[in-house]
């Protein structure tokens, strides 16, 4: 089951989910009105001799200029199952951030519980950095902070290793509602290693609800928030049908 709830995630005891096995994020990166700054999108149909877009000088959220991470730490901390007694069981949280935002991370997540971390770098075959090219370095990669507490998390690859390096596959299947949306790949992988069928997964800012979409596809129970009402609708309407269980797909 998959359940996008139109509110803030402050509100998560209101609709009495269970707590989570793994919590996946991707929080506004704060970068205010420059949030187009380096991608063709700043220009009409990515032309700079056309001029600028509607998108020049805007930013992709409300909240993407004082996004609070110790108040989002301070919540989320209470969607996530409690410590467990056995190994190899415990729960964690990933949160997709920008490269700055990973020492804040780590800093003000010790204050919360989380007294370790992770570090995982996703590499893209290609840059969306193209107005940077004058620079001849240019950026491919995303980020994201793997925060537990004690015990390491709930890891299932199936015995073999897991690389912080992770690959960023296109996502051509699933419809672009957002402008921030993951490649509902990576949110599949993450998945996979930190949970096992029938855990819960909670998305606290679900966006375009990929992170819902996926986990319903492996087998988990998924719960998301999001409180920006276009995009809830666009879920339902075009991303939340795009279902295929993980059987289905692999008898294709």
């Amino acid at each position: 089951m998959m359940e996008l709830i139109n509110d803030h995630f402050q509100n998560h005891k209101c609709y009495n989910i269970p707590k989570a096995q793994l919590i996946i994020a991707d929080i506004p990166y704060n970068v205010g009105s420059d949030a187009y700054g380096s991608n063709p999108q700043w220009y009409v149909d990515g032309d700079n001799s056309n001029g600028a877009s509607e998108l020049a000088g805007k930013q992709f959220f409300d909240t993407d200029s004082d996004f609070r991470i110790s108040e989002f730490l301070h919540f989320t901390g209470r969607m996530l199952k409690k410590e467990p007694k056995n190994r190899n069981d415990a729960g964690c949280m990933v949160v997709f951030c920008s490269f700055e935002q990973q020492f804040e991370l780590i800093s003000k997540a010790l204050e919360f519980g989380y007294m370790h971390y992770i570090n995982l770098v996703f590499r893209k075959k290609s840059s969306p950095q193209a107005l940077k090219a004058n620079m001849r370095v240019v950026g491919n990669t995303e980020y994201a902070i793997v925060l537990y507490r004690d015990k390491l998390p709930k890891f299932r690859n199936n015995g073999r290793m897991v690389m912080n390096c992770m690959e960023w596959p296109r996502d051509n299947q699933t419809p672009k509602v957002h402008p921030t949306q993951k490649p509902i790949g990576v949110i599949e992988n993450l998945i996979r290693i930190f949970t096992d069928p029938g855990d819960v997964v909670i998305d606290p800012v679900a966006g375009s609800g990929v992170t819902l979409l996926a986990a319903e596809r492996l087998g988990r129970k998924a719960y998301g928030f999001e409180i920006k009402k276009e995009f809830c609708k666009a879920f339902e309407e075009k991303v939340s049908k795009n279902v295929q269980t993980e059987l289905e797909m692999e008898a294709l």
